[in-house]
């Protein structure tokens, strides 16, 4: 194999398929990056056998072939070349040249016939999804899927389709995010993503939107890549997601996700509007308190402002009263500090409004002007003050 690329081609291929690397490798091999040159383009791609990245990008190939190299020698190399372009050339089958003007370095490698072979997916359903509104989605739903897999189902996020929408959803069973985009040429969908995928799906599209270089992007260059798609193709147990010459490939996690619908109030007491501007500084003065004691933070709910105090604590308490705007009855709800500033720092509207049944149910939320977004926080014990 020998080929020359631009050292910035080589750096974002090697960012990006670097992600799929997992830390805890059930096999050394797993820790390189498989390298093919064919064509006119080099295939860059790694794998942890659960999520697989793969990218490409042009290069002037003398002859072509493939080889294996570990990861963090090969980032190390093209993070710190300074050299606008890079000769790659294998050299006794499992050593990597690398050469520029100012470097010649060689890496140790292994052959590509002992890399993990990727499986290309079996297509069944195929559709494109707007970046844009995609985006929006994994930024206020994914944060509430559960953060182990001891329960699978609740670590991945369920999309599904109804009614010309795609709706993702994600719970940890104390909290849930829901929001609703146009499903295009979807067709009949239900399955369990893993979280895992959409965070790398958001890296792949951020390094898509920063431009290759870092560059100052044209007015009509932010459009077109605000305009653009995602290339979604599934199979019943595999998902791939192409972005421009990036495919992400994962299993889908096999379970069937809980009937979250029956714990959405459907009849609160309570309704209450507040500005993010008001609440959101609150939370998170209080929250130094409230993390004492499991994160609690209890709302009283007057008339015309709302009473927000924490536990006492050897560390102190804290309280707060907000101006709000408020229909039905007076209440009182004790919500988790951490879950709200988990919400409330990812939303994009002004105003929030929140449903209220009573103690024991959980609370609804829900961003004024923003019908596409839902979320619900259980509540806690109330403490006493």
């Amino acid at each position: 194999m020998k080929l020359l690329c631009k050292t910035t081609d080589l750096q974002q291929a090697l960012h990006l398929v670097s992600r799929a690397i997992s830390n805890q490798q059930a096999l050394p091999i797993l820790g390189n990056i498989l390298l093919q040159a064919e064509g006119k383009r080099c295939i860059a791609s790694a794998t942890d056998l659960e999520l697989s990245i793969i990218t490409n990008f042009p290069a002037e190939i003398e002859n072509e072939g493939s080889i294996t190299i570990p990861a963090k020698a090969f980032l190390n190399f093209a993070q710190y070349n300074t050299d606008s372009e890079v000769l790659l050339e294998t050299s006794e089958g499992t050593q990597l040249k690398c050469t520029s003007k100012k470097a010649k370095t060689l890496i140790s490698g292994e052959a590509a016939s002992e890399y993990p072979t990727i499986t290309p997916i079996e297509k069944e359903t195929t559709f494109p999804i707007t970046t844009k509104p995609l985006l929006e989605a994994l930024h206020t739903v994914t944060f509430a899927a559960a953060s182990t897999t001891l329960r699978p189902v609740l670590s991945g996020v369920h999309v599904r389709s109804d009614k010309g929408k795609l709706i993702f959803v994600a719970t940890d069973s104390y909290r849930l995010s829901e929001y609703t985009i146009a499903a295009g040429k979807a067709g009949d969908i239900s399955c369990i993503i893993p979280k895992k995928v959409f965070d790398e799906l958001q890296s792949v599209l951020g390094s898509y939107k920063d431009g290759k270089d870092g560059e100052v992007e044209k007015d009509s260059e932010k459009k077109k890549k605000t305009d653009a798609t995602v290339d979604v193709t599934l199979s019943s147990q595999q998902i791939e997601l192409q972005v421009g010459a990036t495919q992400l490939l994962s299993r889908l996690i096999d379970g069937k996700f809980p009937d979250y619908q029956q714990i959405i109030p459907k009849s609160p007491k309570t309704t209450v509007k507040i500005t993010v501007k008001e609440l959101l500084p609150a939370i998170r003065r209080m929250h130094y308190f409230a993390k004492e004691i499991n994160n609690n933070l209890t709302f009283h709910i007057g008339k015309s402002d709302m009473r927000i105090v924490t536990p006492s604590t050897q560390a102190g308490r804290d309280e707060a009263v907000l101006p709000i705007t408020m229909t039905g009855t007076e209440n009182k709800i004790a919500l988790s500090s951490s879950y709200l500033l988990d919400f409330l720092s990812r939303i994009p509207g002004e105003e929030v409004e929140i449903e209220v049944t009573d103690s024991q149910h959980p609370a609804l939320f829900r961003v004024v002007g923003m019908d596409a977004l839902l979320h619900l926080i259980m509540p806690l014990r109330l403490q006493e003050e």
